[in-house]
């Protein structure tokens, strides 16, 4: 009774937080939880322009003496943006269903290639969520004296823990709920540009003309290469800016139909947005000449140079603006939140993670994923102190690693379709301009930000490498383990076969005998090994055998409607394989079958039915046991058996749970 209490009083604070459970089945699902292209432009392409708030102050100032030259930074910066879009715009046509750096480059070049691309972009969503609550974090405290700043790191902390909760609800609802700040953002920062280039439009062609004395006085101090490395290591420092782009192509599952389409239109509100105001800040920067004040980021000296002379609205006017971009940075930890648990579902689908990563809650939500991405990011926000100037010198690195090896993909993609496609040529130009200008920003931001603490980026990257190859090794060998078992479906098939051609009746249910109820995960070598087993330990107890089947709905299969179907169709399959099975040896069969995202949920919302039918069953599940009992082989196989077994109990119900040992002998059978 108490534990029943604390079970409902934890399903009702859920409630509360996170949302009900959606339900997987309703027709309008898919078109409930996905994205037009302007939400999809707030959730995806905040990313982008919140970096707006730190990127073009991290490049004005890593000039130092020659903000001048800051207008040549932001024409590549601008330039570059396009060039990426473009390419990944070609990207979401090849990869309709969604193709981020890891599928790209898993399809086009390798599985271990993916895998890279796949790990780095996870550092650089974590990378991307903390970098944007800092910031967040210093645009707030930017109104606060020096003596309250030591609060920053708890209030980063805490509008962490809230975005959490707020992408636990479901993806649309966190970005529905940051829809407005988005929109009060861009109004502000259109009409501060707007209005700083209109009020010094005559002053318009002395910034160009103090740009080529300031490129020629610079030139004179440190020569060319000097100048060169200085204008590198400012576009570096801004880089972080592209960060976003790649968030489309990744997040293409959750866009509406036709989804191509609305990511192509979601793509170009990005690099619009984001090249106008990257270009027009660093102007603006010039047209005011703006200095850096401690306490203060260089967009709050910006805007209270253009409101200095509005008298009673000018501190309106910069509170409201800062506060739009503090809001707008929380959005932007969005795409990290959005990116990096569909990139962890993918990866755990093919193995490299863990499967849980891969399934989802009650919410649709890939619940593993967020937690994941949401407390890394705690875990980085502590270590650097919430220092913004520290987490933009690990940023950006994995992201230009993605963006190569996609572009190279793409490369050898439209070389391959040169026979197919009449516009190969200029596709591949797009693709080839995008490779050497990302490969070439790869090289010098490594080379710029590698002794400045970069380095932790590469081991920390590499790091996870290393632990998701253990991950897929172990994976590998537990599937050649389990080779043995699964060629019992091919002898139990054969068996089925031959013998039904010679019964040609259903075995009647038989009343004064047991039913034995199994919990199956499809037609495979551990279901048959269990009801082998049973018929084996208990000769003529049990006539009257049930299979139980939940298909899970997790990240891979749950992608519209069609794919629901093919689930259904996939779990019934198995079943009638277990039923044809079992009566062609003279037993009883019947199955139940049921889908949704949580197999322990699922069976106990079926038990009363199944009690009711087989009041005198006892339910059978049958577990892996490993040669050794590793950390491994315990966090990345999931005992969901003796968790249905806890359940059981406390209804009173038995549940028996038969091992199935495999050992490293039985890897060589075949």
């Amino acid at each position: 009774m108490i534990q029943e209490k604390k079970q409902n009083f934890y399903k009702r604070v859920k409630k509360l937080i996170i949302g009900g459970a959606r339900n997987p089945f309703d027709v309008k699902i898919f078109h409930s939880i996905s994205l037009i292209a302007f939400f999809a432009w707030v959730g995806l392409g905040a990313d982008g322009l919140s970096s707006a708030s730190y990127g073009p102050e991290e490049a004005y100032l890593a000039l130092h003496s020659h903000p001048s030259l800051s207008i040549l930074v932001a024409l590549a910066t601008a330039i570059t943006i396009f060039i990426i879009s473009a390419c990944y715009s070609q990207i979401i046509e090849v990869f309709p269903s969604g193709g981020g750096g890891y599928l790209v480059a898993s399809k086009l070049l390798s599985p271990s290639i993916g895998m890279v691309s796949g790990c780095a972009l996870i550092i650089d969503y974590v990378l991307t969520i903390t970098i944007s609550v800092a910031s967040a974090a210093d645009a707030v405290f930017s109104f606060f004296p020096m003596e309250y700043h030591s609060s920053k790191i708890l209030f980063a902390s805490f509008g962490l823990f809230l975005l959490i909760i707020i992408n636990l609800r479901g993806i649309k609802e966190s970005i529905i709920y940051l829809l407005p700040i988005f929109l009060v953002f861009i109004l502000t920062h259109v009409f501060a540009i707007g209005f700083s280039i209109t009020t010094h439009f005559f002053n318009l062609t002395n910034i160009f003309q103090n740009t080529f004395v300031d490129l020629q006085k610079a030139n004179y101090e440190i020569g060319f290469f000097g100048v060169a490395a200085l204008l590198l290591r400012a576009y570096s420092m801004g880089a972080g800016t592209y960060t976003g782009i790649e968030a489309v192509s990744n997040g293409l599952p959750i866009l509406r139909e036709p989804k191509v389409k609305t990511g192509k239109r979601t793509m170009k509100y990005m690099s619009i947005s984001l090249a106008v105001t990257v270009f027009g800040l660093m102007l603006a920067y010039l047209l005011y000449e703006v200095k850096h004040v401690p306490g203060k980021t260089l967009n709050a000296v910006l805007f209270e140079s253009i409101s200095s002379s509005w008298g009673a609205y000018a501190t309106p006017f910069v509170v409201l603006t800062l506060l739009s971009e503090a809001g707008i940075l929380f959005i932007a930890a969005q795409a990290g939140f959005l990116g990096g648990p569909r990139v962890l579902s993918n990866m755990a689908i093919d193995r490299w993670f863990p499967s849980r990563f891969a399934m989802l809650s009650d919410r649709l939500v890939t619940q593993n994923g967020v937690l994941l991405m949401g407390l890394s990011a705690l875990v980085m926000m502590l270590m650097t102190g919430g220092s913004v100037k520290a987490l933009i010198v690990l940023y950006s690195i994995n992201v230009f690693i993605t963006f190569s090896i996609s572009m190279l993909g793409m490369v050898k993609h439209w070389w391959k379709e040169k026979n197919q496609d009449n516009y190969w040529k200029r596709k591949m130009i797009v693709s080839g301009t995008g490779l050497i200008l990302c490969v070439f920003i790869l090289v010098t931001v490594v080379i710029t930000k590698f002794y400045e603490g970069g380095w932790l980026t590469l081991l920390i990257t590499g790091g996870l490498i290393l632990l998701v190859v253990i991950t897929k090794r172990h994976y590998l060998k537990t599937t050649k383990l389990l080779r043995r078992l699964d060629n019992l479906i091919v002898q139990a098939v054969e068996t089925s076969s031959s013998l039904t051609k010679k019964r040609k009746r259903k075995a009647p249910f038989f009343e004064k005998s047991q039913t034995a109820i199994f919990l199956v995960n499809g037609f495979n070598g551990l279901g048959l090994h269990t009801v082998l087993n049973v018929i084996r330990l208990f000769p003529n107890i049990y006539k009257n055998f049930v299979f139980v089947q939940v298909g899970i709905l997790d990240a891979g299969n749950f992608k519209g409607v069609k794919e629901v179907d093919n689930l259904k169709e996939k779990v019934r399959d198995d079943l009638i394989k277990y039923e044809s099975f079992i009566s062609n040896h003279g037993f009883y069969a019947d199955s139940i079958q049921c889908v949704g995202t949580d197999v322990v949920e699922e069976v106990i919302k079926e038990l009363p039915d199944i009690l009711e039918k087989y009041p005198n069953a006892v339910f059978f599940g049958g577990q892996l046991v490993f040669p050794e009992n590793t950390f491994l082989s315990r966090w990345l196989h999931n005992y969901t058996i003796f968790t249905l077994q806890r359940k059981f109990y406390q209804e009173g119900v038995p549940v028996v749970i038969l091992p199935v040992r495999v050992t490293y002998e039985q890897l060589n059978v075949a």
